[in-house]
């Protein structure tokens, strides 16, 4: 059976006429964000089905990528310990399952081990479990953690009692998983969730053994979300209320859980700041006069900016990331073209030091550092070559022990391959930086297939980093480039700020540019170049594909965002109204204009398309399911070619894909034969 005989379903035409601005745009597939409605069910069950009959030949494949995949993973497997209040902390994993095991050992690793708990036993019987914020008393006997059995993120805390082993009745719904503990040892504060909008919009605590919770603060601004933390020190609780462009911190000394919050700085258009506390200062990275941030302190009493002091000044050249405070050391995050830095200050001398890095393109990252009075830093590193490592790094001496290296079973050689760094011009003159992995088999005589990433949105900087699943396509003869376009924070806070609302297609040409320069280049050609994409990258393979068809010959858009104008004039959907001043709002007729003219959904035409896999999750919490089912109905409809579309829905997950270590492998299984099946 060849696929021209398999005929895919079709969708109902219902028309829905949308109009604001006094401009009406028709949506006849409107009628699909009905989740629980048994129609959208059987389309969504058809798609699946039909996507199966025209995989059926790869389905021999898809198996062995799954268990090459699988069988790189040292299924018995632990994390680097980390020392905190007296007992090392760390996780692991048991053969064949598919969660992890949290633990921790008294004073020494030759303890005892205790299991402070076990995820594969909290996942019986659910199809999808998260766990998120351990959060373990300062006395160190209870344990908080929040559980996830739906993929909507919205998790539900419960309490464990280490010394004994019990769970606490107190169950606390709604909230981001996350908390902190008062210094009491019994008070807990988290962030509830709206049950409509799933904005976390107030901060809440709750004593344990006591019925009931008591609102902290309320958030009221729809443009903001909270989050609720302890500073490294654990002296002070920390309400951060946070936009896009602005935010607003309300502190608290921990040991006086009934006290007041006190507002930090307050919130100011266009102002960010995050705050950290050490000794008899607050350390703040802020923008303040400062696009790519700098480090300011103030003293404990007089927090609000006019007493602030720089630390580190802005440089136009430099971003500031963030930092790690240590009673003796300041650890400074930074990016600088394009890559990663770390810098280490002694507080005592004030002499400072970068750590080295050699490879061309690599991510560089401080690690989980508890402990203010350490010596030691933990950090990680990883290139698209190198596999994930944890170091740690004497910030005295300068010397370094490599503590752990990601082990590739299965004769992994990082010296068969090759990574570089390449720079394409933009079509404004920018230099876009290129990483790109191949192995030293790859040819650049324009032959060879090459899959081209991309994401380019939020400020979110995608770097150079390894994967394990990847080598079953860099052994099958593709190079894997990533493309860090404008819209991310590769190059700086600038990079940014030229990709988001009325520069938003600068993200969606720079990639084409990138695509356009691996084939000049003689890396690829458009019959062997694919592009991928998920989420907010999902609506740039959207644009790219409506704006050049003809450069990809397939394209995996991965839970995509592909609806703009429509999910933005929906307040009532999850990250809305947060994102004003990353879309627009489209309201305003200046941005709904801007935003229908790349909306991926509203541009669909007659025409050609490349080959095409969708996919999507049907309790996907940030971008609803239908957006990725319209946009495949609507393409089913109007395009005009003969390749492949396929949509797959998972119909037990949400935006992040299988919770499992393993389950997560079948999706990565199924997007790799679609690009093998298309490169033969």
């Amino acid at each position: 059976m060849n696929k021209e005989n398999i005929q895919p379903p079709v969708a109902e035409k219902i028309e829905k006429k949308l109009t604001i601005h006094g401009d009406t745009r028709i949506d006849n597939y409107y009628w699909m964000n009905e989740r629980e409605n048994p129609k959208v069910l059987a389309w969504l069950h058809a798609e699946n089905a039909y996507l199966d009959t025209v995989m059926a030949p790869e389905k021999e494949l898809r198996e062995k990528l799954f268990e090459e995949m699988k069988g790189r993973i040292k299924e018995t497997d632990m994390s680097v310990p980390y020392l905190k209040n007296g007992y090392y902390y760390y996780s692991r994993f048991e053969k064949g399952k598919e969660y992890p095991i949290y633990c921790r050992k008294k004073g020494s690793l030759e303890a005892d081990e205790q299991i402070i708990l076990n995820v594969n036993e909290l996942a019986a019987g659910h199809a999808y479990c998260q766990v998120a914020g351990l959060n373990i008393s300062e006395d160190t006997k209870l344990l908080a953690y929040g559980i996830d059995t739906v993929s909507r993120r919205r998790y539900t805390i419960h309490v464990k009692n280490l010394e004994t082993g019990e769970m606490f009745s107190d169950i606390i719904p709604e909230t981001t998983g996350s908390s902190c503990w008062a210094s009491d040892n019994k008070t807990l504060f988290y962030s509830r969730k709206d049950t409509v909008t799933l904005r976390p919009d107030r901060v809440m605590k709750h004593t344990l053994g006591i019925s009931g919770e008591k609102e902290v603060y309320h958030e009221k601004d729809e443009t903001f979300s909270l989050e609720v933390h302890k500073t490294k020190s654990g002296k002070y609780i920390v309400i951060h209320s946070g936009s896009t462009l602005s935010s607003e911190s309300r502190i608290l000394d921990a040991s006086k859980p009934d006290g007041e919050f006190s507002v930090f700085q307050p919130r100011t258009k266009d102002l960010l700041y995050h705050i950290d506390h050490k000794g008899d200062k607050f350390y703040i990275v802020t923008n303040l006069d400062a696009l790519n941030f700098r480090l300011m302190e103030a003293p404990l009493q007089q927090t609000g900016k006019q007493h602030w002091k720089e630390v580190i000044p802005h440089r136009s050249d430099v971003l500031l990331s963030g930092i790690e405070l240590f009673k003796d050391f300041m650890v400074v995050e930074e990016r600088k073209n394009g890559l990663t830095q770390i810098r280490v200050i002694n507080d005592k001398t004030h002499q400072d030091k970068y750590l080295s890095f050699s490879e061309p393109a690599y991510d560089a990252y401080v690690g989980h550092n508890p402990e203010m009075d350490s010596k030691e830093l933990r950090y990680h590193y990883t290139s698209m070559i190198t596999p994930n490592s944890v170091y740690d790094y004497n910030m005295e001496t300068g010397k370094q022990e490599l503590k752990r290296q990601q082990e590739v079973l299965g004769g992994y050689d990082p010296k068969d391959y090759t990574t570089e760094r390449l720079f394409a011009t933009a079509t404004d003159g920018t230099k876009i930086p290129i990483s790109i992995v191949y192995k030293k088999t790859f040819h650049k005589n324009g032959k060879g297939p090459l899959l081209l990433y991309g994401y380019g949105s939020y400020g979110h900087s995608l770097d150079a980093t390894f994967s394990s699943n990847r080598i079953s396509l860099l052994d099958r003869g593709f190079a894997f480039a990533i493309a860090h376009i404008r819209g991310g924070q590769e190059m700086g806070r600038q990079w940014y700020e030229d990709g988001k609302m009325f520069k938003k297609k600068n993200t969606f040409t720079d990639f084409i540019d990138c695509a356009t320069y691996l084939i000049k280049e003689n890396y690829t050609n458009p019959g062997q170049l694919y592009a991928m994409g998920g989420s907010a990258g999902g609506l740039l393979m959207g644009a790219v594909v409506n704006m050049r068809p003809d450069l990809f010959h397939g394209v995996v858009a991965q839970v995509p965002f592909v609806d703009v104008v429509t999910t933005m004039l929906d307040e009532s959907i999850p990250l809305t109204t947060g994102e004003f001043d990353e879309w627009g709002n489209p309201k305003n007729k200046d941005a709904y204009e801007y935003m229908k003219s790349y909306s991926p959904y509203d541009n669909v035409i007659a025409k050609a398309y490349p080959n095409m896999l969708v996919t999507t999750g049907l309790h996907d919490s940030q971008v609803q399911y239908w957006e990725p089912a319209k946009w495949v109905a609507k393409l089913r409809e109007l395009k005009t070619d003969h390749n492949l579309l396929l949509l797959h829905t998972d119909m037990e997950t949400g935006h992040g894909g299988a919770s499992g270590r393993f389950s997560a492998l079948k999706e990565i299984a199924l997007e790799y034969s679609f690009l093998l099946k298309l490169a033969k």
